[in-house]
């Protein structure tokens, strides 16, 4: 008799969280659905016009930029990964941190900085000019405002995602399968093509799948250089042509090339769960360099570092203290503020969410509930272009739907109430960056072993009270984590906080976009260096983690 309520509130609290993750994701997945599904909705005159005139050039600059990116990223990220996890040389346990700082700077501002440098009146001309007695049209300097250029900027803050993985890919690999290598005859470098790169190459993959849709994904480095791809047609399409569904289809086509990605990322790691072939880890006897070899060893590292970090960040430092005539007043706090606010509320909420996911599926580990958490976290392979223009469809149509039944029944107007709120562009936050709290939620419970929470079932704890009282202390550092990776995303977060901001209301990263396309560069550097300051912090945290995780092992 005493059993039956039990079993029953257990189905209940089954179907109470499937239903609830089961509505959790249809909502997350609105924007894209909209996306999609204005595929079908004729544009008009305006969809021919893109057609004819630009769509191609859209389709073929966004795959020479994806190349050229792929390619920077590579020769960038795996060499480094290699050198920073398995060899001894100068300074390695520096640059095994330093890595990862480009990271931190968003690509429009390495952008905007390179561009002040590297111009006619930047410092490096200036400096040539001044050195040889040269005039104007007297030499030839490369053009920055370029496709080559952007791959460029693109590629040295991007890098750190195939040296993030690939090089936790390398510390995790049983090295027993090296040491067979070695004593089959086959030297060092034999030994890294033949064996080790083999084995890394479904995290090689997984890095460079999202380099490549933050490619995709990048509005302010493309639009400052002048380069037509995706991202910038479809805000000339929205703003300039004031055309929802061309401006939807052509986010469509942009959706379409991100979903190629991922199942090509996907398909790279069907075999993924042979690759470590040892659960145990011996200490890493790294490789000594000396020499020419140690020296080529620091000037291969130093130059990613310099040239992706030190360089721009040090400029940043230059223009805010000694150029710049942005006041540091009480506008300029404002925009922290702002900032601060939009950061914290969307970490929380994702957190909260990714938490309530996570959970769940601990729980109820059914298809339902797994199928349901996956879609939720997708979004973040999605554009923030993408998202904003999925987010503000619907919430027009609510508005205008609502706004019309007001006026009808009662002859009163209720205005915009979702379109330009501050909910919508939190929204646009969650279902962007949700997916980077979930998998770090997900991580930390997958490290508390099924055991802790039967402990606590068995002591009269409902599900509730297992993850108030014994997970979430035990998932302090996971959460922490959370927390800082989505308000750093948040915090460098452009094309959506255009499109779906409030009028007037202003971030860090808005600021420096339009102080940098008036061509006022130093200006936009206060602004540009304190969003490159706070996202050091997870930057090293995230290098921190990984190195423990082997020495734990």
């Amino acid at each position: 008799m005493e059993k039956a309520p039990k079993t029953n509130r257990s189905k209940l609290s089954g179907n109470w969280w499937s239903v609830g993750t089961s509505a959790m994701a249809a909502i997350f997945s609105i924007p894209v659905l909209v996306v999609l599904g204005f595929l079908f909705v004729p544009a008009g005159e305006i969809w021919s016009h893109l057609v004819d005139t630009v769509l191609k050039d859209y389709v073929l600059n966004s795959l020479s930029l994806m190349l050229g990116v792929a390619l920077g990223s590579l020769l960038l990220g795996v060499g480094t990964a290699w050198l920073a996890s398995m060899c001894s040389f100068t300074g390695r346990g520096i640059f095994e941190w330093m890595l990862l700082l480009p990271l931190a700077i968003p690509a429009y501002i390495i952008a905007y900085t390179y561009t002040g440098m590297l111009d006619f009146s930047g410092p490096v001309q200036s400096a040539l000019r001044e050195a040889y007695g040269w005039g104007y049209g007297d030499y030839w300097f490369p053009e920055i405002r370029s496709l080559w250029g952007a791959a460029l900027m693109l590629s040295l803050v991007l890098y750190p995602y195939v040296y993030l993985l690939t090089r936790a890919a390398f510390l995790n690999q049983s090295l027993c399968v090296l040491d067979v290598s070695r004593t089959l005859g086959n030297g060092v470098w034999r030994s890294f093509f033949t064996v080790a790169l083999p084995l890394a190459r479904p995290s090689i993959v997984a890095g460079l799948s999202l380099a490549l849709m933050e490619t995709l994904a990048d509005y302010g480095t493309v639009q400052y250089f002048g380069v037509s791809t995706f991202t910038t047609g479809i805000f000339r399409t929205w703003y300039g042509l004031d055309n929802a569904p061309a401006a939807a289809q052509l986010s469509a086509m942009l959706l379409m090339f991100v979903l190629i990605l991922i199942m090509l990322e996907k398909n790279s790691r069907k075999k993924s769960r042979y690759h470590n072939t040892s659960q145990r880890h011996q200490a890493i006897n790294r490789i000594p360099l000396k020499g020419w070899k140690n020296f080529a060893a620091v000037l291969y590292c130093g130059v990613a570092v310099l040239f992706g970090f030190l360089l721009p960040a040090g400029q940043l430092v230059i223009w805010t203290f000694t150029i710049s005539e942005e006041s540091i007043d009480g506008a300029f706090f404002d925009l922290i503020y702002h900032t601060l606010l939009l950061g914290g509320l969307a970490s929380f909420f994702a957190l909260l969410f990714a938490l309530f996911l996570g959970y769940g599926q601990r729980l109820h580990n059914n298809p339902i509930v797994r199928l349901s958490v996956r879609l939720s976290g997708m979004g973040y392979a999605v554009p923030g272009t993408v998202v904003a223009v999925g987010v503000i469809i619907p919430f027009a149509w609510l508005d205008n739907t609502l706004d019309g039944w007001m006026r009808s029944q009662f002859d009163y107007s209720t205005g915009l109430i979702l379109s330009g709120s501050l909910f919508a562009l939190l929204f646009a936050y969650l279902v962007r960056f949700l997916a980077v709290s979930l998998q770090t939620v997900e991580a930390g419970l997958g490290r508390i072993k099924p055991s802790m929470d039967e402990a606590g079932r068995s002591l009269g704890y409902s599900p509730n009270e297992v993850l108030r009282f014994i997970h979430l202390p035990m998932l302090r550092g996971s959460l922490l984590t959370a927390l800082l990776l989505v308000f750093v995303d948040v915090l460098k977060e452009l094309p959506a906080t255009l499109i779906l901001r409030p009028f007037n209301f202003n971030t860090l990263a808005v600021r420096a976009y339009e102080l940098a396309a008036d061509e006022r560069l130093a200006d936009a550097a206060p602004a540009s260096l304190a969003i490159v300051a706070v996202g050091i912090i997870p930057v090293i945290l995230l290098s921190y983690s990984i190195t423990r995780s082997r020495q734990s092992k």
